[in-house]
């Protein structure tokens, strides 16, 4: 008996459309014109005989039919996506990692050579950024996201917890070593919103009442670059300064760190069931081993 189906263009626009809120969004996930969109989403409201959307002030959201309906059909995408990804032999497809600009800058963006190395067939997008992206609307397969003490709230994986250390550019302070008159003398940068510079004194048995940390004065990849050409001394978590600390840009002025803090990767549900997703998240989580306390590594 043959199953009474609206055309599949039609549930594909309705599908990508609603998890964007936006027909523009989803014309350019599938590589069609917003006017497509609209009119695949137009003829599907005929035919059902609802409404689907309605105009929201910036682009659209979903009407109660919408909603229930979308609600229904998004288990059958997965389904078939899933399926048919099955039966290739290796993982492949696109997938979009979001993640904090200096994390991404200076821990991710030096491995994505050998992550194409490894996995030739997955085409890994990623994105800077400090906005959070929403993983339930498939703005990103997976984020990085920096959480100041416990855990996340939402199911996530330890990826790096490396410890809080003092960097300069070499030659900036003789011998490469702090000193207590270091303290007063130069800018003192920082990759934490908090006091780390006072922490950091208390732990090496430094006077915390020496240290002026002043107000937060550049966001933190400026504040990095601003150290490694010597404008002044940064405490930093060594995962974000180890591929400067290899390439002679930044020096580690001090054997005394501290943690705190940590960076998480949290994956997409519905993501998440993809087998190039699967694959990004174990090789990621398995290059940045060294990066976690509870691997027993040593601390960069």
């Amino acid at each position: 008996m043959a199953r009474t189906l609206p055309p599949l263009n039609a549930l594909r626009a309705f599908e990508a459309a609603a998890r964007h809120e936006s027909f523009s969004r989803a014309a350019e996930e599938l590589g069609v014109s917003h006017s497509a969109i609209s009119r695949h989403v137009r003829g599907l409201e005929a035919r059902l005989g609802v409404q689907l959307f309605r105009d929201a002030s910036r682009g659209v959201t979903l009407t109660a039919e919408g909603g229930h309906y979308m609600q229904r059909i998004r288990p059958a995408f997965d389904v078939i996506a899933e399926a048919t990804e099955g039966l290739a032999d290796t993982p492949a497809g696109r997938v979009v990692v979001n993640s904090e600009p200096l994390f991404a800058t200076k821990v991710i963006a030096p491995l994505l050579r050998k992550l194409q190395n490894d996995l030739p067939e997955i085409e890994l997008r990623l994105i800077a950024s400090d906005q959070l992206a929403d993983l339930d609307r498939f703005e990103a397969d997976m984020a990085i996201r920096f959480a100041h003490k416990g855990v996340l709230d939402v199911p996530s994986d330890l990826i790096s917890d490396a410890k809080l250390f003092p960097y300069a550019a070499p030659g900036l302070v003789p011998d490469n070593r702090i000193r207590v008159e270091h303290l007063g003398r130069y800018q003192l940068f920082r990759d934490r919103h908090e006091l780390v510079w006072t922490k950091w004194c208390a732990i090496a048995g430094f006077d915390p009442a020496l240290v002026n940390e002043g107000e937060w004065r550049a966001r933190m990849p400026l504040a990095f670059e601003a150290a490694i050409h010597g404008a002044g001394l940064y405490m930093g978590s060594a995962d974000c300064a180890a591929v400067e600390v290899v390439s002679e840009r930044l020096v580690r002025l001090s054997d005394v760190g501290f943690r705190l803090g940590a960076f998480h990767l949290l994956t997409s549900g519905q993501a998440g069931r993809r087998k190039a997703v699967r694959s990004v998240r174990t090789w990621l989580l398995d290059h940045t081993r060294a990066l976690r306390s509870d691997e027993n590594q040593p601390d960069g």
